[in-house]
Parts: structure tokens; C-alpha cells; sequence
């Protein structure tokens, strides 16, 4: 009995463990996963920061081109010299004009002789100039036999033009050229209109009735001042009914008093002096230095003197006070713009012509003279001016040519 009750609780013990093994044990809970929390609220999105370009480096300025080589221009003056107040001293005025307004670079030769003209002119040839500027009738020959030789080379020769030959004429030795020359500027003055108010001031002006004029030497460029003269001072004695003579010069005859020189003062003092012997007030010498010989008579014997031209109240001072006026032929102007169309490279041969219009050539103010002359002088002058400009009156028209 007793084995078979130990027998049930064996097989009840394990009944009970098969239970326990089966599921009976009590699971464990899982804790439930804790909220995942609500993500952060996001940072604003900041804006890209902008890109920056590299700091550009600054930009330098280019380089200034490189200016051009100033050009040369060599002057050679007859034997007036440099300083003859004169045509040579104001050639040289627009050669030194040049200077400061273009850059230009100047030099001279001065010519002591006529066996200088050559010597000066192969010399300023040899260096190879931009622009060499004769000055002067007594060059023409060495500059066109030059500016032949040398076509690469540029000339403006003061007072000269050409062709310049004759019949009969020796190229090369009587004249320059027959034919135009490409490379040769030829700067020429229509002075008789200026010298034609100079004549009529004259009239205008003497006491004694008689007035005079002479040149240097007998050339084309003092002869047109000494026709134009005496044309102003006829001129004068037809529409005022006076009667003043002129000494000195008669274009009908084509003859008047040379001293045959350019140097001179004392054939100056002396054949001023000798006009005043024969009653004249009122002198013009086409002479260059020869004329201040003239003036250093007038200041000491008492007459007055038209200067030629330059004004010579400027440029003779210490003798101003003789001078009336003076027939200016404006070369500086023209020598300033032949030199100026180098630079520019416009340069050309041929002829440029100044005149009362383009203001080439005009007389200078009366300066002391100024409250001497008649009232009316002035205002009389100008309308004449206009009309020598408009062609109503011509120099060849009053002396009948």
C-alpha cells in the first residue's frame, strides 16, 4: 500500500515539473521602449554664406606708350645773323615757339658769308633733320639742289617759292628748280599789303610832304615792301587831294636806292641821312640791321622810322622812340605751322602765302605815336584793310599796273 502512495506522489511530482516546463512559469513584462522623443526643433537653415570672389588684384593702369622721338628742326640764317631783329629773329621765334608747344628741338647755323650757305646746309643734311628752314632769296639755290639730293628730307625755306626759274635761267646756279618740289615748303608774305597802310600812315602823318624808302639789296622780297609803300602813300595823295612825294623808289621804273648789303649801320645812318637833306620825315628801310643805322640817325637828327618786318618798337627798345610802326611780316606764325604738320606727319610741299586776311602779314600799333596821328587815321586804316581784303583796292590798281 504504502509503495504504491509513494508511487502516486512520484508520478505527481513530475506531472508538475513537466507543468513548469510546459509554460507555466510567469513571463517577466518587458518594459515598454521609452518615447522617442520629438526631434529638436531644427536650427534655422542659415544661408550659405555667398562665396567671395579672390580679391582681384587692382588693376594697374597700362603702361604709358612711349612718346615719340622729338623732332629736329636746324634753321640757317642768311647774314642777318640770329638776332637782326628781323626776319631771322622771328623764324627763330616760331622754331623756339615750337620748342614748347610741340617738344620740338631747335638749333641754328648762322651764315657769315655766302660761302657759307652750302657748308650750312650739308651740315644740317649730314645730321638727317626732320625740318630744316632756310631763311631767306640768298639760299634758294643750296636748298633746292638739297631737297633734291635728299627727297627723304623735308625743307620750309622763309621768303622763297618754287618753281623760281627763267627763260635763259642755269638750274642750279641763276635759279633752284623749274619744276615744284614735293619736300619743300615755300613760305611766302604778300607784305606789299601791309607796307600799302604803312604808306598811307605815312602820308597821313608828315609834316614835311616827303617821305622815302630803300632797300638792302635789290631782291623781289624788299622790292614788294617798297611798291606797296609808295601805292599807299598815292593812294592817300588821290583820296586827299595832298601831294606827297616819295624818295627812293619808282615802280614804273623799277629803280630806287640799294646800299647792297644786309649788314651795314652806317650805310644806313648814312642814306637816312641824305633823305633827310632832301626834306623826309618819314623813312621805311627794307634792310634788316642795316635800318637800325637809319633809326640811330632819326633819334639824334629828329624823323621817324618804319620798321620792317618785326615791330621793331619791341624789338629795337633802346630806339623806340622813332618808330611810327612797323610793316610786320609774321614769319614765326608760318615757320610754327610747317613745323607743327611734321609732327602731325601732314607735311607737304608747296606754297604758303600770308596775307592782310589770314593775318600773315599787318602793320604794328603806333605805340608813342599813338595820340600824334590823326584822329581818324586809325578807323581809316581799317576799312582799307577791308578792302584790300575784299579786292576793292589793289596795290597794282592804285600804281596804274
Amino acid at each position: 500500500m504504502r509503495n504504491r502512495l509513494f508511487s502516486i506522489v512520484s508520478v505527481l511530482i513530475l506531472l508538475s515539473m513537466i507543468l513548469s516546463a510546459c509554460g507555466g512559469a510567469k513571463a517577466t513584462p518587458t518594459a515598454a521602449p521609452a518615447p522617442t522623443a520629438a526631434p529638436a526643433a531644427a536650427e534655422p537653415t542659415k544661408a550659405p554664406e555667398p562665396t567671395k570672389a579672390p580679391a582681384a588684384e587692382p588693376t594697374k593702369a597700362p603702361e604709358p606708350a612711349a612718346k615719340p622721338a622729338a623732332i629736329t628742326v636746324g634753321q640757317i640764317t642768311d647774314m642777318g645773323g640770329i638776332d637782326d631783329k628781323s626776319f631771322n629773329a622771328s623764324a627763330w621765334k616760331g622754331v623756339k615757339d615750337a620748342e614748347k608747344d610741340f617738344g620740338a628741338v631747335g638749333k641754328y647755323l648762322e651764315s657769315q658769308q655766302q660761302s657759307d650757305y652750302a657748308k650750312n646746309m650739308q651740315q644740317f643734311v649730314s645730321e638727317k633733320l626732320d625740318l630744316i628752314v632756310p631763311v631767306g632769296f640768298m639760299l634758294a639755290v643750296d636748298t633746292a639742289t638739297a631737297a633734291k639730293a635728299n627727297p627723304d628730307l623735308n625743307f620750309a625755306i622763309v621768303d622763297y617759292v618754287y618753281p623760281d626759274c627763267w627763260p635763259g635761267a642755269v638750274v642750279g646756279k641763276d635759279c633752284g628748280s623749274d619744276t615744284p618740289l614735293d619736300n619743300v615748303l615755300g613760305l611766302s608774305y604778300q607784305t606789299d599789303e601791309a607796307a600799302f597802310l604803312a604808306g598811307y600812315a605815312a602820308a597821313a602823318t608828315t609834316q614835311t610832304g616827303v617821305v622815302a624808302t630803300f632797300g638792302g639789296i635789290k631782291l623781289p622780297t624788299v622790292t614788294i615792301f617798297m611798291k606797296g609803300f609808295e601805292a599807299g602813300v598815292k593812294y592817300h595823295n588821290e583820296v586827299k587831294g595832298t601831294n606827297v612825294e616819295v624818295l627812293g623808289w619808282e615802280t614804273a621804273k623799277d629803280e630806287g636806292v640799294f646800299v647792297n648789303n644786309f649788314e651795314s649801320l652806317d650805310d644806313g645812318r648814312k642814306t637816312a641821312e641824305s633823305f633827310m637833306d632832301e626834306g623826309a620825315d618819314i623813312i621805311m628801310p627794307v634792310a634788316v640791321p642795316v635800318g637800325q643805322g637809319s633809326a640811330a640817325a632819326c633819334k639824334e637828327k629828329g624823323c621817324m622810322i618804319i620798321g620792317v618786318d618785326a615791330d621793331w618798337y619791341l624789338t629795337v627798345p633802346d630806339l623806340k622812340e622813332v618808330f611810327l610802326t612797323s610793316v610786320m611780316k609774321n614769319i614765326d606764325v608760318g615757320v610754327h605751322q610747317a613745323i607743327k604738320s611734321v609732327v602731325e606727319g601732314t607735311f607737304k610741299g608747296g606754297t604758303y602765302v600770308g596775307t592782310l586776311s589770314d593775318g600773315g602779314v599787318g602793320i604794328a600799333p603806333f605805340h608813342d605815336y599813338e595820340s600824334k596821328v590823326p584822329a581818324t587815321l586809325q578807323a581809316e586804316l581799317d576799312q582799307i584793310k577791308a578792302d584790300i581784303i575784299s579786292g576793292k583796292i589793289t596795290v597794282d590798281g592804285v600804281l596804274g599796273l
